[in-house]
């Protein structure tokens, strides 16, 4: 008995503390729901369902940090329509539907150009570099390479991306556009600028292969496969200009016609070529010559 009166005066001495701790944890918990109630913030379901449709890749060809934030922005701003390359016009028109807008334009998803087809045995060099194996630290060094404005051939951009859609072939970046989703992280690491996302309305486009702006004379004697400025493209069809001593292909008006297929015939260096996922391993004219004579 005296066991059990300790335990009943211990017991009424500690119940109204714990009966108090009780009631401030219920009391804590109805002043926590509430406030999750009233600050809880309702995300607009047209956000989860731009997200439904969007590649999840995360690539940031947006400009964003990724599709979830892609989502949010287009769905507060409708000026973002079309930022999605990988997703190209499919996604954009599913979008356009979600947010209940008319939308015009060929909505063709961008991809990269590589403007220059020198490979290695192409290219005129000055001088032997043994530096740091990056096309930004080549770039920086005068008299490495003739040509100014050709592929460096040291990876920057196929280190930059993510989908394993470019690989230096014979020193030249290649883009295996079976794998490319368009994000542009290769034409933003580019030290030169010659990778640059165009419209792809067709799965096979044509393009010029060259970003060189020296005159005829000068291009010859450093490159063999580079453009000299003679102007037959773009007296075949308005879709060539010569601007610089460069030709330049109006790559959103690209239709395949027979003039542009003249025009690439014609073409004395062979600098207007293919470019796309049925396109045929690029070679040369030097080896095409070559392999005509010995057959």
């Amino acid at each position: 008995m005296t066991i059990l009166a300790s335990m009943m005066e211990i017991i009424k001495t500690i119940w109204p503390a714990a009966a108090l701790m009780l009631g401030l944890g219920v009391g804590f918990a109805i002043v926590l729901l509430i406030a999750s109630i009233k600050l809880q913030v309702v995300e607009d379901p047209k956000v989860q369902d731009i997200y439904a449709v969007l590649p999840k890749i995360d690539c940031g060809s947006c400009g964003l940090a990724g599709c979830t934030a892609y989502a949010k922005a287009v769905a507060a701003d409708a000026e973002l329509l079309g930022r999605c390359s990988p997703g190209g016009a499919d996604v954009m028109n599913k979008i356009a539907l979600i947010l209940n807008l008319q939308i015009s334009g060929s909505g063709a998803p961008l991809r990269p150009i590589v403007h220059c087809r020198a490979h290695k045995s192409d290219k005129t060099f000055y001088s032997r570099y043994e530096g740091i194996a990056a096309c930004t630290a080549v770039n920086a060094q005068p008299l490495v390479q003739a040509c100014g404005f050709g592929c460096l051939g040291y990876g920057d951009c196929t280190r930059a991306c993510k989908f394993d859609a470019l690989h230096i072939v014979d020193g030249l970046s290649t883009v295996d556009y079976t794998k490319c989703t368009g994000c542009a992280a290769c034409a933003k690491t580019c030290p030169r600028n010659l990778i640059q996302m165009v419209p792809f309305s067709y799965d096979l486009m044509i393009v010029v292969a060259c970003s060189s702006k020296e005159n005829g004379k000068n291009t010859r004697a450093f490159c063999k496969v580079g453009c000299i400025a003679c102007g037959i493209c773009a007296k075949q069809t308005d879709l060539f200009t010569i601007t610089d001593n460069l030709s330049l292909m109006n790559y959103e008006k690209y239709t395949p016609s027979d003039a542009v297929n003249t025009a690439m015939t014609k073409c004395p260096t062979k600098v207007i070529v293919h470019r796309g996922k049925n396109a045929k391993a690029d070679v040369n004219p030097v080896q095409e010559k070559t392999a005509a004579v010995s057959n």
